[in-house]
């Protein structure tokens, strides 16, 4: 018990250290780059009217989660209600602090600083046609909205395509798409865990309070689906699915870089499970896909895959990222986003990697190697959601049922007192 006990203690000290040296870091004057080190929101407490009905559905959550979790539903039943269960605990808890406008408002340039920097305002480079867009792109970076120029084409591009011109628009789409994350989960899962951990994992990611938070007011919320649907599928043992796994993959980062860390998580679950060859297999076979892709892109449309990268790395590093030290945001990165997606999840996730858990070392792996490129610093919260999926992952065998309404009532307190105490531009 000791043993197990020790990995999750040494991670509590270390992440409870971290807060406190970026607190007092901050206080005396040291520049660390966001308003809370290690967090990039801030002390605002806010409260709407809705806040009552946002506080009544949280509760009534706590209750149902044991509820939903032994229901004798089919699989797909089991998917339509944690679908719906996630959606309205998103908005319910929105709502709470900003009223039913909340939907787009970080998109909207009339009602958020941050929206000058989202994607509604990248949408006049595409005045020329979508052509034009993708065959200078690369050129254009520099000139971009920092989401946009931090980013491939993928999500203005759809924007475009789909028409979702005002803020509402594209919010509806953030919130509806992420808000899948959730059944994605449990459908990964199922191919990882027995029926139980499964509806497990998905119920964690359905209460996690930044996956809640972020769900509703932003793009990486459809990024984490779209990691999901290709990490699904490249974790399978049939090479047919692995193959599509490997085409998903590549088509989601036209949406996000990032995300094709979802293939070095893949390859790990893989290589524990099925040894380096399947492992080999499986980075090569992603790497083809993605070469493949780009080349098919660049071939159709002139876009530039590396100068994309180059310029974007330079756009980062003239940045805000410029004044984030290293040395800080190398713990501070995965302490925020680990603390914030939900300190019940962190725990049980830390002690599944300390009982050697295959699942908790992959993601934890992943999370050490994404901390010491040091390419994010920071606003890892809202970055790395994509991450999320495979944290519940871990942390879902040892939710056994005298903890599931306990850990609930933890998770919804956490949202509530997080979105109601602490703003962020999303």
């Amino acid at each position: 018990m000791r043993s197990r006990l020790l990995v999750p203690s040494v991670l509590a000290v270390a992440a409870l250290a971290t807060v406190l040296v970026g607190n007092l870091l901050d206080q005396s004057g040291t520049v660390l780059g966001s308003p809370d080190p290690p967090f990039i929101s801030k002390w605002d407490p806010r409260a709407h009217p809705l806040l009552a009905v946002s506080v009544l559905l949280m509760a009534a959550a706590v209750p149902l989660a044991p509820r939903l979790l032994h229901l004798r539903l089919p699989p797909l039943g089991f998917a339509a209600s944690v679908f719906v269960f996630t959606l309205v605990l998103r908005l319910a808890l929105a709502f709470g602090r900003d009223g039913t406008d909340v939907l787009g408002r970080v998109f909207d340039l009339t009602r958020s600083g941050e929206a000058r920097n989202e994607y509604l305002a990248g949408l006049p480079a595409l005045r020329y046609g979508r052509g034009f867009l993708l065959d200078r792109f690369a050129e254009l970076v520099p000139a971009f909205p920092v989401h946009v120029a931090g980013h491939p084409p993928g999500l203005l591009l759809t924007a475009d395509v789909l028409g979702l011109t005002t803020a509402q628009g594209l919010g509806a789409l953030c919130v509806l798409a992420g808000a899948l994350s959730a059944p994605l989960t449990y459908g990964l899962a199922r191919g990882l865990l027995d029926e139980r951990g499964a509806r497990a994992a998905a119920l964690l990611m359905a209460l996690a309070p930044s996956v809640l938070q972020h769900g509703v007011t932003s793009g990486d919320a459809l990024f984490l689906t779209l990691g999901l649907l290709a990490a699904w599928p490249l974790v399978s043992p049939r090479r047919e699915a692995r193959v599509a796994g490997a085409l998903a993959l590549a088509f989601a980062s036209f949406f996000a870089w990032s995300l094709l860390a979802v293939a070095a998580w893949a390859a790990l679950v893989v290589l524990q499970r099925d040894g380096w060859r399947r492992a080999l297999e499986l980075a090569v076979l992603c790497g083809v896909a993605v070469l493949a892709f780009y080349a098919a892109v660049a071939g159709l449309t002139g876009f530039d895959p590396i100068g994309t990268l180059r310029a974007t790395e330079t756009v980062y590093r003239a940045g805000v990222a410029d004044i984030r030290p290293y040395w800080f945001w190398l713990l501070g990165s995965p302490v925020a986003f680990l603390l914030a997606l939900g300190l019940p999840i962190a725990w049980l996730a830390a002690r599944a990697l300390g009982e050697s858990s295959q699942l908790a070392r992959a993601i934890f792996g992943v999370l050490l190697v994404a901390a010491v490129m040091g390419f994010t610093k920071a606003e890892t919260e809202r970055i790395w959601l994509f991450f999320a999926p495979f944290v519940c992952l871990a942390a879902a065998p040892l939710l056994t049922d005298r903890r599931v309404m306990a850990v609930a009532a933890l998770l919804t307190v956490q949202a509530l007192a997080t979105q109601g105490l602490f703003g962020s531009p999303w």
